[in-house]
C-alpha cells in the first residue's frame, strides 16, 4: 500500500498499469531536503538520497531508469538504455520496467494507452514543452494517439509561474493558441506589451497533447510553489529535493 500523501493518477486505465507521484514526505533527508528527496545531484547527503530510494523500491517492481533530465526531448526505452542516459522522458513496452522522471516545479507526465501494452513518463518544464518532448514521447509509445491517455501530476500553478514575454512569443510562434494560457502578470506602459506574463503550465500541455489528438488528459491543478507542506519548488527555494512521477506495466 502506498503512503497516503502520495498523489495516484486518477485516470481510467488498464488495470496493468500502475503509477504514482511521490510527495516530499515520508523520507529521511534534513532540511532544506526534508524529508523524502529523491535526486541525487542537488546537494543532498548521497546516503540519505540512497536511503530514500530504498523506500521507494519497495513499492516497484524493479529499480526505476532514473534518467540525466536536461530539458530537452531525447526518449530513452527502459530495459534498453542505462541509468543516467541523458533524457527527459522514457518508454517501458515489457512489464516490470519502470519509467521516471524527477521533477520540483516542472510538470511530469504518465502516459498509458488503452490496451495496456505501452507506458511512458516525461518531464515538461516550459522548455521541454517548447522543444517538443510530449510530442516525441507520444511518438515513441508506438500507437494511435487516441488511444492514449495522459496524467498531468503537480507542478508550479498559473498564479505563481512567472516568465519572461521570450517565452509566451516560442510558444505562440507555434501554435497561436497558446497564447490563451498566459496572461499579463506586470503590465507595461500605455505603449509597451507586458514585462512579464504568468503561464499556465497544465494548459499548455492540454493544447499540446490535443494537438496530437491525445484527448484523454486527466490531472493537474494543484500548484508546487503554494504548498510547501506536500511539495518541493525550486523557485520558493532554490536549495531544494525533487519528487518522482513513476509508472510501469504490471506483471
Amino acid at each position: 500500500m502506498l503512503p497516503n500523501e502520495w498523489l495516484q493518477p486518477d485516470w481510467p486505465a488498464p488495470a496493468n498499469v500502475r503509477g504514482f507521484m511521490t510527495t516530499r514526505s515520508g523520507g529521511v533527508s534534513q532540511a532544506p531536503y526534508a524529508s523524502f528527496n529523491l535526486a541525487a545531484h542537488v546537494g543532498d547527503d548521497a546516503l540519505t538520497v540512497a536511503e530514500n530510494r530504498s523506500i521507494l523500491r519497495r513499492h516497484l517492481p524493479a529499480e526505476p531508469l532514473w534518467l540525466s533530465q536536461v530539458h530537452g526531448d531525447r526518449v530513452a526505452e527502459a530495459g534498453v538504455d542505462a541509468e543516467g542516459t541523458e533524457a527527459d522522458a522514457s518508454v517501458a513496452r515489457a512489464p516490470g520496467q519502470v519509467c521516471a522522471v524527477m521533477t520540483a516545479d516542472c510538470l511530469p507526465v504518465l502516459f498509458c494507452d488503452a490496451a495496456g501494452s505501452v507506458v511512458a513518463a516525461a518531464h515538461a518544464g516550459w522548455r521541454g514543452l517548447a522543444g517538443g518532448v510530449l510530442e516525441r514521447t507520444v511518438e515513441a509509445m508506438r500507437v494511435p494517439p487516441g488511444s492514449i491517455m495522459a496524467w498531468l501530476g503537480v507542478a508550479i500553478g498559473p498564479d505563481n509561474f512567472e516568465v519572461g514575454p521570450e517565452v509566451r512569443e516560442v510558444f505562440i510562434a507555434h501554435d497561436p493558441l497558446a497564447g490563451t494560457a498566459f496572461r499579463p502578470a506586470l503590465p507595461g506602459t500605455l505603449d509597451e506589451a507586458p514585462r512579464k506574463w504568468l503561464a499556465d503550465i497544465y494548459a499548455l500541455a492540454h493544447i499540446r497533447l490535443a494537438r496530437l489528438g491525445v484527448t484523454q488528459v486527466y490531472g493537474g491543478g494543484l500548484c508546487t510553489l503554494r504548498d510547501a507542506q506536500r511539495f518541493y519548488s525550486y523557485r520558493r527555494e532554490q536549495k531544494t529535493g525533487r519528487m518522482a512521477s513513476l509508472i510501469w506495466l504490471a506483471e
